[in-house]
């Protein structure tokens, strides 16, 4: 929490600089439609059982579409520089049964009995990025993330559960691209990543954007969420994609 309470310190500070130097702001709204492609789990790493709650033959869960929603703020100023603020709660839910006895951080589960999995992974990312192509058809930017993860895995069975907490920083590689096909239509690719022999982080999206208003976008598209860890306290990677609305406006 005390991590998470210096991420918004930084990010305020950040922004009272961008607006001293007369930046234009910038709010985001989107909304999902998600669901899992696979999410592999194993608690400890070493001694827990390994499952894929949207896998038969590890378990019979269901994998229905959930819904989800990010908010960011942010400024450019000097028309290249770029720093933005994002909120992205995530949290899914599968409800089914395990089809062998499974161990999940220090208790054991029960097969062919009704269970839980509840999967939390809330980000917060300050991100800055430069945009080194500006044309009035083509925008492209790179830059750096810094993203707080806030997560959990829980499963519950029969009134006992277990649950594995986990709140981390990682950097990432901020990428942007925008082409305007028209004055009114246009597309967009962005997202951040990166890669390392602990894991992987790896958040996309790939939208078309309509311009309603001078100053306000509309665009529909989707996006791609995977990456996980591997390391002697957990095994977790995790697909999800999702379906996506959103709404920029420009001050």
């Amino acid at each position: 929490m005390n991590t998470i309470i210096r991420f918004s310190l930084i990010l305020c500070f950040l922004l009272t600089v961008s607006f001293s130097v007369s930046a234009q702001f910038m709010a985001d709204a989107e909304f999902n439609i998600l669901k899992t492609g696979y999410n592999k789990i194993q608690v400890s790493g070493t001694e827990g059982t390994r499952f894929n709650v949207v896998e038969e033959g590890n378990g019979n869960f269901d994998n229905q579409a959930s819904f989800a929603y990010r908010l960011r703020l942010g400024y450019r100023f000097k028309n290249r520089h770029n720093v933005f603020g994002l909120f992205a709660p995530l949290r899914v839910s599968y409800n089914g049964n395990f089809e062998q006895p499974t161990r999940f951080f220090k208790q054991n589960f029960l097969p062919f009995t009704e269970t839980d999995v509840n999967y939390q992974f809330n980000s917060y990312r300050l991100t800055y990025r430069y945009d080194f192509v500006v044309t009035d058809r083509v925008r492209l930017g790179a830059g750096l993330t810094g993203k707080i993860r806030d997560a959990y895995i829980e499963v519950e069975q029969n009134g006992i559960s277990s649950k594995k907490t986990n709140v981390g920083f990682v950097p990432l590689i901020n990428l942007y691209a925008s082409v305007n096909a028209n004055e009114k239509v246009g597309f967009i690719l962005e997202g951040d990543g990166l890669a390392s022999p602990q894991g992987r982080a790896f958040d996309f999206e790939l939208a078309g954007f309509y311009r309603l208003k001078e100053n306000l976008n509309l665009r529909f598209g989707y996006r791609i969420l995977e990456g996980g860890a591997e390391n002697d306290e957990v095994y977790n990677f995790t697909l999800i994609n999702y379906g996506l609305m959103g709404f920029s406006y420009n001050f």
